[in-house]
């Protein structure tokens, strides 16, 4: 299953099972602070119609580009912030990345041509030249001006995420707390959150994330040695900070520790900048993925071991409600690939 995600291209969807795919997007933080000295109330609506146009319109013609894929958020407290703080932020997703294929303008013989890691290189350097186009640029509305910044998020960046563990393995390697010396260490955990938990469940059984579902999933990218499920009740409050404690279990976070570290990696490379979507839902989730640097299934250990799927009420380790599956060696016959 991993040589699948290894020879991955950077712009076309990657299948899952359960009708579930990875799509390829970009997806940018925007930072808008005020460059001149008016006062006058943010107008989210204006600001983002104003940075619409320009995006759909020359040079950079991102004319396929929806109005849901931009959002535009005023900050709270404006009158407590110093003048160069921002007075608003937003997220820009752009989905259509069909442009950037070598067959929809040179013909398809060049595209076959073209490796993964080409076209993987031509998108960074694509991603990289809309930033710096964007990134400082000012926005005069009715005469008030915004100056914008954009970063590429933690999640979306592959190549500075693998550099970050490479980092963290490299100083523990040296350092005197680790006992065992001169043995390099490599990650082989992801963490996902922000997924939808009824897309993990059983179909007309329940509508809780289900471990042998979740476990189907993701052995799609690569040979799983075990997965944790749990609620993600933090990022549900979070997004909606006045309706705390109303609404649990909508989405999930899953822990998903892989038998290879060459199967992580692909897996990862494969997470990195995708939504996930499904089959007849026009639903596009924009989840979180990360490498687990704190040792997750290494500190579970001391818990005691569950054979199957089961609820726990009290919290443990200081974590909330979740659901455990520790697949053990007498029972991986259960999951065949």
């Amino acid at each position: 299953m991993s040589a699948a995600t290894a020879t991955l291209r950077p712009t076309e969807p990657f299948p899952l099972p359960s009708g579930l795919s990875l799509a390829r997007r970009l997806k940018l933080l925007l930072s808008f602070s005020r460059a001149d000295l008016s006062v006058s109330p943010v107008d989210e609506w204006q600001l983002k119609s104003a940075l619409l146009a320009f995006l759909r319109n020359p040079p950079l013609s991102l004319s396929l580009l929806q109005d849901s894929d931009l959002s535009v958020s005023r900050l709270p407290d404006l009158q407590k912030r110093r003048r160069d703080d921002p007075v608003a932020s937003g997220i820009l997703y752009v989905r259509d990345l069909s442009f950037l294929r070598p067959g929809n303008r040179t013909g398809d013989n060049e595209a076959e041509k073209m490796t993964p890691e080409q076209e993987e290189k031509k998108y960074s350097q694509w991603r990289s030249s809309l930033v710096e186009k964007l990134d400082g640029i000012d926005l005069n509305l009715k005469g008030v001006m915004y100056r914008m910044s954009v970063e590429i998020p933690a999640s979306d960046d592959f190549t500075a995420m693998k550099k970050s563990w490479e980092d963290f393995y490299a100083s523990e390697l040296f350092s005197t707390r680790n006992p065992v010396r001169k043995i390099a260490k490599r990650p082989d955990t992801i963490l996902v959150r922000g997924v939808p938990s009824r897309w993990f469940a059983e179909t007309r059984i329940s509508s809780k994330a289900s471990t042998l579902v979740t476990h189907t999933i993701f052995s799609a990218l690569g040979k799983i040695r075990t997965l944790n499920i749990s609620n993600d009740d933090e990022l549900e409050e979070k997004k909606d900070e006045t309706n705390k404690g109303l609404i649990s279990g909508l989405n999930c976070k899953v822990w998903v520790q892989f038998e290879s570290y060459d199967d992580f990696h692909n897996a990862m490379k494969a997470l990195c900048g995708r939504s996930l979507e499904k089959e007849g839902s026009r639903l596009k989730v924009n989840y979180d993925v990360t490498w687990d640097r704190e040792g997750f299934f290494r500190n579970a250990q001391c818990e005691p071991a569950h054979n199957k799927l089961e609820e726990t009420d009290a919290p443990v380790h200081g974590r909330k409600k979740h659901y455990t599956s520790r697949i053990e060696s007498d029972h991986r016959k259960r999951f065949r690939d």
